[in-house]
């Protein structure tokens, strides 16, 4: 899958290939830069590329070239890891970093990105599935529903900001790469910050309390509005494990939820 693009490019391997659900990955060299070849192998990811594409590097790594399911971008080489930093005492400076990149990526560009996905698409599966389960997730999708039913701060969102889809660049700083190409308000984007399935705290209610500090105020959200978003987030992340089915990660995204909407109901 990679060959007709190694040579239409003049790419030289540097690595070995990284096969994930979504993508098919192989690190290699572009006019002497390190640079990362990346085919699509789902929708989101093609949307995602023409995204890169639209923020031309800024905020998020370069794209190099760009022809139909294959994108090759610029790649991270720097050894910092904002979930290293997450688990190991610094995870109030990680999240400011996602904060910073996600404002830089939501800022006005001159022009617009043509055909993105609003929100109330991409929250299609929480409905079916409150109707199904109940409980937590028929109180998520109420609060989703309220959300898109009047959104603020409307603007081009990345769709899956985590601590593993902000890399660090090097002297380019931290980027982001894996958009999903969606519009609504940007409170969306932080709501992931707090349900990150490979962060082991994140069920643990104090840290949740002090990253809620920690965000709201670098991101200038209202402390209401976002924990209406982490709520609605981790209603829709336990939807999708539930229809994998993947019982035990949707429970994390479960307990995330009921945190948040415990915190709302202080």
């Amino acid at each position: 899958m990679f060959a007709p693009y190694l040579d239409r490019w003049s790419l030289i391997s540097d690595g070995e290939p990284i096969i994930t659900h979504s993508s098919r990955l192989l690190p290699v060299l572009w006019q002497d830069r390190p640079a990362m070849l990346k085919v699509a192998a789902d929708i989101d990811e093609r949307y995602g590329a023409l995204l890169m594409r639209w923020w031309d590097g800024d905020g998020a790594a370069h794209v190099y070239a760009h022809e139909g399911d294959a994108v090759l971008l610029e790649r991270a080489m720097g050894k910092r890891s904002l979930l290293a930093m997450a688990m190991d005492g610094e995870d109030d400076e990680a999240s400011r970093i996602l904060c910073r990149t996600a404002a830089r990526l939501h800022a006005p560009r001159e022009k617009p990105l043509p055909d993105p996905i609003p929100l109330i698409r991409w929250f299609r599966d929480l409905e079916p599935a409150s109707a199904k389960y109940g409980g937590t997730l028929a109180d998520c999708s109420a609060i989703a529903n309220a959300l898109l039913a009047d959104p603020r701060d409307r603007t081009v969102l990345h769709g899956d900001i985590h601590h593993q889809n902000i890399l660090d660049f090097e002297a380019r700083g931290w980027l982001a790469i894996d958009p999903k190409r969606l519009h609504g308000e940007r409170g969306f984007d932080f709501a992931n910050i707090f349900a990150n399935e490979e962060l082991p705290v994140i069920t643990d209610p104090a840290r949740f309390r002090r990253q809620l500090a920690v965000v709201s105020r670098e991101a200038g959200l209202e402390p209401k509005r976002l924990l209406q978003w982490i709520a609605a987030y981790s209603g829709l992340s336990a939807a999708w494990f539930l229809g994998d089915p993947n019982i035990e990660q949707a429970e994390t995204a479960l307990t995330v939820a009921r945190i948040a909407l415990s915190e709302l109901a202080a």
